[in-house]
């Protein structure tokens, strides 16, 4: 019988591999104190993030109107208005390039603003002023027109393609 490997190689890697596993070497346990040290440093940062809770803004519904009012305006803003041209111009209209290049932008546009009413100054404060308003929009019919308002700045307008499959006539 032929074997289309050699033995002698075989035998050389298993018994290698068998050395390395022996020299493995065999994790202690820690001392009682490191553990003790960790579990207070632990219990300080704990206890720290407890005492000052992350905020969250509430706004009313009016205040709400106005901090839109004001989101929407900062995009007309000539400076803010040219970023935004020019990340829709590098987006192409693709969907994928406007979430990398235009989302960003306009994330900082909002960031701006909504800073100066206790929001994060992060993605995550926009994320819940987003929320907000979204909870807002079904009581309020203003919020609702701001909001798409809004939407419409961000998001490239959707063609719907032709009913029935016909192409228009030119």
């Amino acid at each position: 019988m032929i074997f289309p490997f050699n033995f002698k190689f075989i035998i050389t890697f298993l018994t290698y591999s068998n050395a390395l596993l022996a020299k493995r070497r065999v994790c202690l346990p820690l001392p009682v104190s490191v553990y003790r040290k960790e579990a207070r440093r632990d219990a300080v940062l704990n206890s720290d993030m407890a005492s000052a809770p992350a905020q969250q803004p509430t706004l009313t519904v009016e205040q709400t109107r106005v901090v839109l009012s004001e989101v929407i305006q900062a995009f007309s803003v000539p400076e803010n208005a040219a970023r935004m041209d020019e990340a829709r111009e590098s987006a192409c209209n693709d969907m994928g390039k406007m979430l990398q290049l235009v989302l960003p932008v306009a994330t900082q546009i909002q960031q701006e603003v909504i800073k100066a009413y206790g929001f994060n100054n992060e993605g995550e404060g926009v994320l819940k002023f987003a929320r907000l308003v979204k909870m807002y929009e079904t009581q309020d019919p203003e919020i609702a027109a701001m909001s798409a308002k809004l939407k419409s700045l961000l998001l490239p307008p959707l063609s719907t393609p032709p009913i029935g499959g016909a192409i228009p006539a030119s």
